[in-house]
C-alpha cells in the first residue's frame, strides 16, 4: 500500500490523483484483459462445441460404416453360399452326365466287341468255306 504525504486538509491531492490515475489505468488494463480472456474463452467454447459436434458426426459415420460393412459382409456370405450351392449342383450334374455318357460308351463298346466277334466268326466261316473250295479245286485238278 502506498503512503501519501500529508497537507493541511488531508493527503496531498497530486499524489492521490496520480495514484488514482494509476489504479484506473491498471483497472482498465485488467478489465480489457478480462474481456479479451472472456472472448477467448467464448471462442474456445465455440471451437470445443464445433469439435464435439464433429466427433459426434464422426462416431455416427463410423457406426454407420460398421453397420454397412456388417451388411455387406452378410450379403457377400449369402452370395458365396449361393454360388457354392450352384457350383455343387453343376458339379453333380456334370458327374451324372459323365456317368451316363460312360455307361453309353460302355454299352457301345460291348456292342462293338460283340459285332467284332460275330464278324470274326463269319469271316472265319467264309475263309474256311473258301479254303474248302480251294481244296476241292486242288482235288479236282489232281484227278
Amino acid at each position: 500500500m502506498e503512503k501519501f504525504s500529508r497537507e493541511i486538509n488531508g493527503y496531498r491531492r497530486s499524489e492521490v490523483n496520480a495514484f488514482l490515475s494509476e489504479v484506473i489505468d491498471h483497472t482498465e488494463k485488467a478489465l480489457k484483459k478480462i474481456e479479451m480472456q472472456q472472448q477467448e474463452i467464448q471462442n474456445l467454447r465455440e471451437k470445443l462445441l464445433h469439435y464435439q459436434n464433429l466427433e459426434k458426426s464422426l462416431n455416427m459415420a463410423y457406426d454407420h460404416n460398421e453397420q454397412m460393412r456388417h451388411d455387406i459382409r452378410k450379403m457377400a456370405q449369402g452370395e458365396a453360399k449361393k454360388i457354392i450351392e450352384e457350383a455343387q449342383r453343376n458339379a453333380e450334374k456334370i458327374v451324372n452326365d459323365s456317368l451316363i455318357r460312360a455307361q453309353k460308351l460302355e454299352l457301345k463298346n460291348d456292342q462293338v466287341e460283340r459285332n467284332l466277334r460275330i464278324f470274326k466268326k463269319k469271316l472265319r466261316s467264309i475263309v474256311e468255306h473258301q479254303l474248302e473250295i480251294v481244296e476241292e479245286i486242288e482235288i479236282l485238278e489232281v484227278e
